[in-house]
């Protein structure tokens, strides 16, 4: 039987076919490793040579158009011009970048947004280390956030005041996206078990209002938030345009986001809610200290998925006239100069959204192996 041990043969020898075959064949020779997992029959054969053919006929050209024969700096876009078709325009991103990075922001104060984003990312960075999960993260996000308020707004400690209408770019991005997850992910969370309770009418009202979320576009809800809300204020009274949109926002993601911890919640097993009332747990403390912590572990690759579909969900702000990276990207190509170069501009802006996007679906992956292996430690 697969797993016993035989007398006398070193632990080393004891690796099943199955984990050999996983890892690839590891240990034999670079022939024996092609043969194994590129030529192991005919057809395993013949898609290695399509995909070896294919790669020999656009790779080449590809790093020809990208690097070799590209324009990377240029006073106008005349090289562009003249290069076109043979190679990219990166000087486009390169005269651009300001404006692509920070939208409409003073010129001169440049340096207040960026040093924001790099703050605001440095943050996102120290929370995503499990030995940084104490109580003093609050106070620094808390404190951090106050910080990037100060620089984007300005009008103390010497700063020139700018109007949040200003605001664009890749710090707009980070921000939206920022408070939308910090304020939808709890209220999901307070939907999800709304929607479980045995209680009529608040199951009904969480019910009501997910399907009502999910039922509708997100751009119909920029909409309302930006036309019809101030309908319904008092008058005298205003929100900013700014946080109309977060609000939309929040309220689109929670509901999307209550459906994944919903289903986190159902699939705990039932002897896990017996155990809990067998200690005399009530109800809040078997849904803090036992369920919750199991369901969102287990609804972890979901939620991240959710989290990044959000990330690039903000690029549709422009329908309220905020201007977001993809936005500025698109209002920085109609300058007649630059026109004809939106390869290249959509190449940087994926490359921005790929590098943040993939940054979260690798640290998801690292945190659900980390859980699992803290998980069959406490079983042993």
């Amino acid at each position: 039987m697969t797993g016993i041990r035989k007398w006398g043969q070193p632990p080393i020898l004891q690796i099943s076919a199955s984990f050999r075959r996983q890892r690839g064949n590891w240990g034999l020779t670079p022939f024996s490793w092609l043969r194994a997992n590129l030529f192991s029959s005919w057809l395993n054969a013949l898609t290695t040579l399509l995909l070896g053919y294919l790669l020999w006929r656009m790779v080449p050209p590809l790093i020809d158009w990208a690097f070799l024969d590209a324009v990377w700096t240029a006073p106008d876009s005349k090289a562009c011009r003249a290069a076109s078709g043979k190679g990219a325009c990166w000087a486009f991103v390169a005269e651009k970048h300001r404006f692509i990075l920070f939208g409409t922001y003073p010129y001169e104060q440049h340096w207040r947004p960026a040093l924001a984003s790099l703050l605001l990312i440095a943050l996102w960075a120290v929370s995503a280390l499990r030995v940084c999960w104490k109580w003093w993260l609050i106070p620094a996000w808390t404190a951090g956030l106050a910080v990037i308020g100060i620089l984007m707004w300005g009008g103390i400690f010497g700063l020139a005041y700018v109007e949040n209408e200003r605001w664009g770019g890749l710090i707009l991005t980070l921000l939206l996206t920022t408070f939308g997850i910090a304020f939808a992910f709890p209220l999901s969370i307070v939907l999800a078990l709304a929607r479980r309770s045995r209680m009529p009418v608040l199951q009904g009202l969480a019910v009501g209002f997910i399907e009502l979320v999910r039922g509708v576009p997100l751009i119909s809800l920029l909409f309302m938030a930006s036309v019809m809300l101030p309908l319904f204020l008092p008058s005298g009274v205003s929100i900013d345009k700014l946080l109309r949109a977060q609000i939309a926002l929040i309220l689109f993601a929670a509901a999307y986001l209550a459906e994944v911890v919903r289903g986190g919640l159902q699939a705990i097993p039932a002897g896990q809610y017996e155990a809990a009332d067998a200690l005399g747990l009530s109800y809040w403390k078997k849904t803090l200290l036992v369920i919750l912590p199991q369901a969102l572990r287990i609804a972890i690759p979901p939620l991240v998925n959710s989290f990044i579909a959000f990330f690039k969900d903000t690029s549709l702000v422009l329908i309220i006239g905020l201007f977001d990276l993809l936005s500025t990207i698109k209002v920085a190509l109609t300058e007649p100069a630059w026109t004809g170069f939106g390869v290249e501009a959509y190449l940087f802006a994926s490359i921005v959204y790929f590098v943040f996007c993939h940054a979260m679906s690798r640290y998801s992956q690292n945190l659900e192996r980390e859980l699992a292996r803290a998980e069959e430690g406490r079983r042993r």
